[in-house]
């Protein structure tokens, strides 16, 4: 069966070209003009890679990764004219396999393409992962949270804030890095409804099996550790 690939990208006619190139190499393509048809693509589940500019109508590409890491983990190739060190960064941090900046010669992303595609036949499925910290498992595919074997009802922003801290155990995360990772771009609430969301967790967690899951680094964010 050939792989399916998603292109989300607005410039018809280069999207078209890089279709064209795509469907003799035996790939079966999908093309998407905007942000909000290439996600509603996407969250399908049916595509083996996605190529994703970053400039997009409705949606733009760095909310469309944002959303799509949410439910997948299905290889993303950003492709952009942007070629800052800062979106690269961005987009790298946010989920995206590779980077790939216009113009550039179709061998290159064939190779990139290849080189993606294999990583996901050679590597365990990211939605398999069951993460972790003392008693606590968070299984990512099923969206399920155990203490003990207990199960924990988190709401899906919940989930979300712990998944995020237990995929950068160790590391701390200030509420800004937080609410660009779990709430989004377009947040324009305050940075304290981090610190609401913490509370919930605590109270659901921490609290109900007399365990320590988040501590709280005062001045910066919040973090998981394995000692604590």
């Amino acid at each position: 069966m050939s792989q399916r690939i998603l292109i989300i990208e607005d410039e018809q006619k280069f999207a078209r070209f890089v279709e064209m190139e795509l469907t003799y190499e035996g790939y079966e393509v999908t093309k998407a003009y905007d942000g909000r048809t290439g996600l509603q693509l996407a969250e399908t589940g049916e595509f083996d890679l996605i190529l994703l500019d970053i400039m997009l109508p409705g949606l733009n590409g760095m909310e469309v990764l944002r959303r799509i890491r949410r439910v997948s983990s299905v290889p993303v190739i950003m492709l952009t004219a942007r070629d800052s060190v800062v979106d690269k960064v961005s987009g790298l941090d946010h989920g995206a396999d590779d980077y790939i900046t216009k113009p550039f010669a179709i061998e290159e992303l064939l190779a990139r393409i290849r080189t993606a595609l294999r990583k996901t036949v050679a590597g365990p499925a990211q939605e398999e992962r069951v993460l972790s910290v003392g008693d606590l498992r968070l299984d990512v595919r099923r969206r399920q949270v155990t203490v003990r074997g207990t199960p924990v009802e988190l709401t899906k922003r919940e989930f979300d804030l712990l998944k995020y801290l237990l995929e950068n155990k160790g590391v701390v995360a200030s509420r800004e890095a937080l609410l660009q990772s779990v709430w989004g771009f377009d947040f324009e609430g305050e940075t304290n409804v981090v610190d609401v969301y913490i509370r919930f967790l605590r109270s659901k967690i921490d609290e109900v099996f007399g365990i320590k899951t988040i501590s709280t680094v005062r001045g910066v964010g919040y973090v998981i550790r394995d000692e604590d």
